[in-house]
């Protein structure tokens, strides 16, 4: 299955302003590229790339004053399969967890495990450990919290989310996390593209989508506290702790977004079809 993906951000800066982006997608998928997603900016301006601390690929740059456009436009190959499941995965004992794993029991900026310990153990846990514990908790977050874009909320922390009963997708991820890490399953958050291929229309404009990455049984396993589904082309940009560690821009400096577009389609096994075939949406940006 060949997909097209991309974004296209628009903003105004009121004078030259440092900025990262974090657009691409993340190199344990690069080889599924069919056209690379390059970065391209408009006005053109030098960057340089690095890795950050938990791999993910940013770009650095000044922005100048005045309109500034980011975009990316790639062909994806995707196998087509949903996410796996293991309804047997198991949950390791603390000490039995690689290095590795041990940041993603910890608190963090949107994860605020010590005000959710006591409700984590309260609600699950008389859970079996493993999967199906992981699972109660998204049936929970998913059944308890009301989605709307319209409840964004750039600072909203999970015990927040949990006292407000709403959110956005970012929130969804950051109250089960906590949950997972409050019963010490190691969870990390991520962000990318989530088409709507095989879903039931009508679809929602384009965006970004968060979701949750958890350690059971040696590997990680994904899990989507905000469709509790497996889904179809679930294509990773970035992940870290919480949504602090993996915005998609981050300018250092005041800056208006005026335009936001995402899009994932499928399309023909030509790749040059990909623009003729793309469609696109207009959003704010919530995830």
């Amino acid at each position: 299955m060949l997909i097209s993906i991309g974004c296209r951000l628009r903003f105004t800066f009121p004078q030259p302003t440092p900025l990262i982006a974090m657009l691409n997608v993340h190199h344990t998928r690069f080889t599924d590229l069919e056209r690379p997603d390059y970065l391209v900016t408009s006005p053109s301006v030098p960057f340089e790339s690095y890795r950050d601390g938990f791999g993910n690929w940013c770009t650095r740059m000044v922005a100048p004053a005045g309109d500034f456009v980011l975009s990316t436009d790639g062909i994806f190959r995707d196998s087509g399969q949903p996410d796996p499941i293991a309804a047997d995965a198991r949950q390791q004992a603390v000490q039995d967890l690689p290095f590795e794993s041990l940041v993603f029991l910890l608190g963090s900026r949107y994860c605020d495990t010590d005000i959710l310990s006591d409700e984590a153990w309260r609600r699950f846990g008389n859970t079996e450990p493993g999967w199906a514990r992981v699972q109660a908790i998204c049936d929970f977050v998913h059944e308890q919290i009301s989605f709307g874009y319209h409840h964004a909320k750039a600072t909203r922390s999970a015990s927040q989310t949990l006292a407000e009963g709403h959110g956005v997708c970012r929130d969804f991820a950051h109250l089960a996390i906590t949950f997972c890490r409050c019963m010490n399953i190691p969870a990390r958050y991520c962000t990318g593209y989530l088409s709507d291929i095989g879903e039931r229309g009508p679809y929602p404009p384009g965006d970004f989508a968060a979701w949750m990455e958890v350690f059971l049984d040696g590997r990680w396993w994904v899990f989507d506290p905000r469709n509790n589904a497996p889904r179809v082309a679930r294509i990773l940009v970035a992940r870290g702790r919480d949504a602090a560690d993996v915005p998609l821009t981050h300018s250092f400096g005041a800056s208006t977004m005026t335009a936001f577009e995402v899009w994932t389609t499928e399309v023909e096994s030509d790749p040059e079809s990909a623009d003729e075939n793309r469609e696109s949406s207009p959003c704010t940006p919530a995830c």
